[in-house]
């Protein structure tokens, strides 16, 4: 009698726990309003100097502007559209190809961003984006992203590592 119970209550078990673990039914559009809205409140609270949307085709962010400038709007914040996001070793250097991010921020954050993008540039140019130099603008970034310095350190072992 008790085997002919076990089956059945695995096989319910089973089928719960595959359900808990498939994804939400949420359409994307929706799940990156959210994204921009959550992001959008810790920025005005200071909680983050700077906050990245998801990464979006340009069709896919034409379609989000509108709403973006209302969430910018209520929560007091401003974003940009960056075309060509900053790459560092933070992050692959793939992670925004062809695609777009809007950047969140308040005050002269934007300012700072587009310092560290000059300054790696410059480096680039002079042939000298290696090293130290190299590193110290994925740090310069994940401090502007408000990262702490343990997670900056794991991020940058993790570029290290998927290099080699």
């Amino acid at each position: 009698m008790r085997m002919k119970l076990i089956f059945p209550l695995l096989t319910l078990l089973v089928m719960l726990s595959q359900a808990n673990a498939q994804e939400p039914d949420i359409d994307e559009r929706s799940y990156n309003l959210g994204i921009l809205g959550g992001f959008s409140e810790v920025v005005r609270l200071g909680v983050k100097t700077l906050a990245l949307s998801e990464v979006m085709s340009p069709g896919e962010m034409d379609a989000m502007m509108d709403d973006a400038a209302v969430i910018a709007r209520r929560n007091d914040v401003l974003m940009w559209r960056e075309t060509d996001f900053l790459v560092t070793d933070l992050y692959p250097a793939n992670v925004a190809d062809g695609k777009h991010v809007l950047l969140i921020y308040t005050g002269d954050t934007l300012d700072r961003y587009l310092q560290i993008k000059a300054d790696k540039a410059a480096l680039v140019s002079a042939g000298n984006y290696e090293g130290e130099a190299r590193e110290e603008i994925a740090r310069r970034f994940g401090r502007l992203l408000s990262y702490p310095e343990p997670v900056i350190d794991d991020l940058l072992a993790r570029e290290k590592l998927l290099e080699n």
